[in-house]
Order: structure tokens, then sequence, then C-alpha cells
């Protein structure tokens, strides 16, 4: 079904441009303003100038493509493997690597960092912003540690939102349509002399996958509600202020996967739903001092509360003191006990020290004695995270030639939960950052910058980029990138203290009505940082006649000390013994043919080796997405798109995607009417066995009033 390394005519083309670089030129000079990147260096590039690989989806792809979630829209960037742990919880990498633990990217809202440090991950399902407020979402395709710190291994999303002074007047939406898809968006936007605000309320409900392999109900729905309030304000010529209030709750459904230690235990099955609620708000300062000069200082604060209280039985002696101390002494010996303790009640503890043995003999009298009865009780396994954030920018032009761009950035995360951490733990994080372009000649560009960072709890580190790029003229350029990264093991895989207290145990367990589970997982407090080395060799060039953007890339990125086992509380010992190895290409083709048409074509070949066969489970070999978009005229418009991937985690995946929409001219206003239908081509279950749904394909219907 998919080609090979799509590279001979795109070198081709490269070959003839370095060849002619006179002709090329003259070919391609234009009047036409160059488009400008925001997310790699934090300088203003153009597309040809910036050291690395760019993917920007434009608010016209954003809302042409369909997509209810974020994650859904980064199917059509290059090498990005979007899958699913369950329905509402989408899993994101860059290349690959763990397919349920999406650790190794920086995602931004207007350049606020949600990646959770506590708990190393990603809420796609919960990010507080909706779809229709988005501008454009850019994705810096490979490390970028130098410009946002760790975390930023492998990509860098940023996802910019509309500034309130285009946000002006009424927004309403609706969308209803199958697997309990409901979906609503309210927007007010308004302005006055010196300023701007937008509030937006909005909210997302759908049931998820509809059975697992044995054909049950999966339980993965979800619910959510959100609030936006976003303002600019201008001081005076040389002085703003930008603010943003957001929120978000809801609830997200649980499978109940808790599975009794202890033979003849039957599981109750109660529900263990999330209840989410996230809070945000930022200010920041903007000072420019003169055209050539400008600095902003920027703080912000998160909360992410995530509550899950369930109920658990198994036997009363999984509260025993002695098996906790067994446990503790040997993991291993005190779980082959536990799962097997009717064949050692006859025959006597397994073999092992004397110690382990004392300990076992006295956990199977307990056992013979009563203490295999069923107790069941309450499990709290919520968790709360806060992330407090000041940074400091200077952005200056030495000279016509050199750009300066220069900052400073403090973070405190703190993490509060009984289960995972048994209360609370925190880290503060120092940063210095630096990057500098230098056009050395018409054609040259030279650049590099290094980020200083400094954890309490990983230490401290510094990581460099270099990059060449040769710009034929200014739309047409060829780079060269050799950069370095790191990625911080954050608190749960460094520093778990991982048990579970059981509350309103019915009957009591040993007399007490709650007690410690037998089950304890500690991390090893002493992990190093992930270290990843990346080369690239690309062209990114903008044809005006044609309308055609071209990007091609050639990577071999290499992480070493990788932290690769699953977060897990059995046994869970985390180490830096891992490794990994990606190497290939990707293409991205956007082609505006006339005023009506517009083409756009991805394709990544990915070829990864890793120590961990985990770490290759979310890597397909091939993927991409084809799209084109239509206007008709008379308001009518369409958008066709592809996906497909060789395979994510052992299961090929392709659909299709089809929206047409009608827009009606209402006086100053407009409604706009869209139907979407998207269709699977293949049989497989989506990432995991446990996603499948009942038919192929899903339709749903939007109505959209603006004035």
């Amino acid at each position: 079904m998919y080609p090979g390394p799509p590279l001979s005519r795109p070198s081709l083309l490269l070959a003839l441009l370095c060849s002619t670089p006179a002709l090329a030129d003259d070919l391609f000079l234009d009047s036409q303003p160059l488009p400008e990147i925001l997310t790699a260096t934090r300088l203003k590039q153009s597309p040809a100038a910036v050291p690395g690989s760019m993917t920007v989806l434009d608010s016209e792809l954003i809302n042409a493509s369909g997509a209810r979630d974020i994650s859904e829209l980064l199917r059509l960037v290059p090498g990005m493997m979007v899958g699913n742990i369950s329905g509402n919880q989408a899993a994101v990498n860059y290349h690959g690597t763990n397919a349920s633990e999406a650790r190794r990217m920086q995602v931004l809202i207007d350049g606020r960092s949600v990646y959770r440090a506590g708990l190393a991950t990603v809420d796609w399902s919960d990010i507080p912003v909706a779809m229709e407020d988005i501008e454009r979402i850019e994705v810096f395709r490979g490390p970028n540690t130098v410009s946002y710190g760790a975390n930023a291994l492998m990509a860098v999303i940023n996802i910019i939102t509309r500034s309130p002074a285009n946000s002006h007047g009424t927004r309403i939406k609706v969308t209803r349509g199958q697997r309990g898809i409901s979906d609503w968006y309210a927007s007010q936007g308004t302005g006055w002399d010196t300023g701007d605000l937008r509030l937006s309320l909005s909210g997302q409900e759908d049931d998820g996958f509809d059975s697992d392999r044995n054909g049950a109900d999966y339980r993965d729905s979800r619910r959510l509600n959100r609030f936006s309030l976003s303002v600019s304000q201008m001081l005076n010529e040389q002085q703003s202020i930008d603010w943003q209030l957001s929120a978000k709750e809801g609830s997200n459904q649980r499978p109940y996967t808790y599975r009794p230690v202890f033979s003849g235990i039957t599981s109750a099955g109660y529900n263990s739903d999330v209840i989410a609620k996230d809070y945000a708000g930022s200010l920041r300062w903007n000072l420019d001092i003169n055209p050539d000069h400008s600095l902003y200082i920027q703080g912000s604060a998160q909360h992410w509360d995530r509550q899950q209280n369930w109920r658990a039985c198994d036997a009363e002696v999984s509260f025993s003191p002695e098996l906790t101390r067994l446990w503790q002494l040997n993991p291993n010996y005190a779980e082959l006990l536990a799962r097997h303790m009717d064949n050692f009640t006859g025959s006597g503890a397994p073999p092992g020290s004397a110690a382990e043995q004392a300990l076992a003999n006295q956990v199977l009298t307990q056992w013979k004695d009563g203490a295999k009865r069923t107790v069941c009780g309450d499990i709290d396994q919520s968790a709360r995270e806060s992330r407090y954030d000041l940074e400091l920018q200077d952005t200056l032009s030495l000279s016509d030639g050199v750009r300066l761009v220069s900052g400073l950035n403090y973070r405190y995360d703190r993490a509060d939960s009984e289960t995972y951490f048994n209360g609370t733990l925190d880290d503060s994080t120092w940063r210095a950052f630096g990057q500098l372009e230098w056009r050395a000649t018409e054609h040259w560009l030279l650049q590099g910058g290094a980020m200083f960072e400094d954890s309490q709890l990983s230490g401290s580190s510094l990581t460099p980029r270099v990059a060449v790029n040769y710009l034929i003229n200014p739309r047409h350029g060829l780079r060269a990138v050799y950069s370095e990264a790191i990625r911080s093991p954050d608190m749960f895989e460094n520093n778990v203290n991982w048990s579970y207290r059981v509350t309103k145990l019915s009957p009591t367990a040993y007399g007490q009505p709650s007690a410690q589970y037998f089950v304890k997982t500690r991390g090893p407090g002493n992990l190093d940082q992930e270290r990843m080395r990346s080369r690239e060799l690309g062209y990114n060039g903008f044809f005006a006649d044609l309308g055609l953007n071209l990007d091609v890339k050639l990577f071999y990125d290499e992480i070493s000390g990788m932290i690769s086992e699953p977060l897990r509380n059995n046994q869970y010992i985390a180490s830096n013994s891992n490794s990994s190895r990606f190497a290939g290409t990707e293409t991205q083709l956007d082609w505006r043919l006339n005023p009506a048409d517009r083409l756009r074509l991805t394709y990544a070949y990915v070829d990864a080796e890793a120590s961990n066969p985990l770490d290759e489970q979310l890597t397909a070999r091939h993927s991409g997405s084809a799209g084109w978009l239509r206007d008709w005229g008379q308001g009518w418009s369409s958008a066709l798109f592809y996906y497909g991937s060789s395979a994510l985690n052992g299961y090929r995946f392709e659909r299709v995607d089809t929206r047409v929409a009608k827009r009606i001219p209402l006086g100053k206003g407009s409604l706009e009417l869209a139907g979407v239908l998207q269709q699977r081509l293949d049989d497989e279950p989506t990432t995991f066995v446990d996603n499948n749904y009942d038919s192929h394909h899903v339709l749903y219907f939007s109505a959209e009033l603006t004035f």
C-alpha cells in the first residue's frame, strides 16, 4: 500500500536548485510577504530560515478537517503517531516510543506548558481550550530543549489561540452525531479604544469506544465543560498587557481493571471514573523599547485536579503486616506466595531465606485461620498538581545581520497524592537560554543556541543546537542541524511512593476499619536525564507562482538513558538502561492549485530500533495523510482527508474523513451547516485490542451561527 521513501523527486529538485542558484533567484522571487514562524527559536523567522522542520496547521485546515480534538488534528503532521489508550485518552508521540506513556513532547498553549510534571503526561482530552478558539498549531518536529527546556525531547507543539482583536462578535455552534457526540460552543468578543476581549464557553461529550475484546461495554465515555477569557490591553505605544483565564471540569469513565491478587475472590466491578478539573491563568507584559529591541515578562499558574475514588475487594490477608514486610524484603517471593496461597497451605512456605520463610509461614497460618475471607473498601487514587512559572525574554537586533533572543525562567511544580507520593512532592527549576542568528552573507545563515537548566530533583544540564541554512533566496532554503536534548525524569518515575490505604473496610481487616495494602512501590530517586542527539538535513521552499509549499527532512536521532518501564504498582523498577534510534525521512506538501482548490500531502518513513520492545510500540514504519479542500462557490465547500499508518502497537490504521459545508449569509452574520463522515478502511482495533467500534463509520453534524 505504501511506497518507499519519496526521495527521488525532492532530491532532483534540490539538485537543480543548488546547481543553479542564480536561476533560482530569478524564478522564485516575488513581492508577497514572507510568512513567519514563532515556535522554533522564539525569533520570528521565515520557514526557509528555521533551524529544523516545522508544520503549521492553520485555521482553514483546522476547520476543514472537522476534527473535534487536538490529537486528531495532529494526524496531519508527518511523523506524528496518534493512537488511543481508551476513548477518552489519546496517545500522541513523535516518531514513537511507549504507546501508553507519551512522555517526550512539550505541549504549549500560547507558550504555556500543559505537560504535567508530576505524572509525566499530557491529558489531550482535558486540555482547556476549544477547537473554535485555536488560530493555528505550530509543530516543531525535532528536539528543542534549547528553546523550551527538558521534555521538549522529540517535538514541540504550540497551540496558538485567536487574538481577542480578531474575535469580535458572537459565535454559537452546536454539534450532534452518532456515538453520543454532543458538543457546543459560544463566544462573545468585543473591543474598546485600547483593548479587546473574548469570552468563550464550550462543552464536549461522547461515548468512546463501543466494546472491549470480549464484546462488553468499555466504559470510556467523557463529558467536559470549558471556560476561557482572553484580554489584550494597550497601555501606550510601547507597552501592552495580555492576560488569560481558563477552567475546565468534566468526568472521564475508566474501565474497572482491578483483579484480586488472591484466588477465590470475586471482583465487585465498581466504577473507577475520574473527575477532572483544570484551572490556569497567565499575565504577560510586553515592552517594545524600539524597533530593534523588545522584551516581555510572563507569569502563569496552573492547577490539575484528578479525583478518582473506587471500591475494591480482595482477601483480608492483603492487609497482613507480615505480608507487607515480606514484600519489602523480597517482592518476587511475596508475589509468588500471594498468587499461590492454597498450593503452599499444605506444603509450607516456598524455598527462600530463613527470614522469608518465617514471614511466609505466618501469612499461611493467617490464611488457614480465616484471612482468606473477602473484604471490600474504598480507595482514593486522586492526584493534584500545581505549577507556577515566571519568564523573562529579551529580543535584540544587534545589527542588520545579527539577532539575539535570551531569557531566564523559574518554574515551581508541586504534586499531591496520598496514593502516588504518600503526601506532597515539589520541584524547582531554573533556566537560562539564548539563541543567536547570524546572516553571514546574502545566502548563508548561521544559528546557535543553548539552554542551561537546573532542577532540584534532576540536577543540571546544558543542551546546545547549531544549524546552517543556505538560503537560495528568501523562500527556499537548505538546512543542516545538529542538536542535543534532554528529558528529566518526572516525579512519578524517580520519586514515586506508591501504596494504597483502603478505608471503610467491610468487614474490618484484622479488626481495623482501614489498612495499608501489602504492595508498595518506591522510585529509585537517582535516575539520570534521558539524552538525545539529533542530526537533520532538509529543504523548505515556497514556489509562489505555483502556490506550492514543500518541506523534506532526513533525520537520524539517538536517545540514551531512556526510562522505558511501564508506570505500574507491581515491582516497577525504573532505570536508565534503555536506548532507541530513529532514522528516516519526512515530506509535507501544501499546494494551492487555484483560489478554489488546496491539496495537502504528508508522508513519513521511520525506521526504529529500541533495546526495550515497549519503545517500538507506537512507531509506524509508514504513515501519512492526504487532503483536498475545495470551495465550490455559492457558500458550498468540502474537504476530503485520508489518514494511514502501517502499524500502531501492531494494528494498522486507515480512515477517510469527508466534510461538506454550506454557509448561508444572514445580514451581517452567517449560518454554516456542516456534516462530517469518518469511515474506517481497516478491520483493526485502534491501538489496543480493547478499543473497538461496532460500526466502521461515524456521522455528525454541526450548525454555527456568527453575528
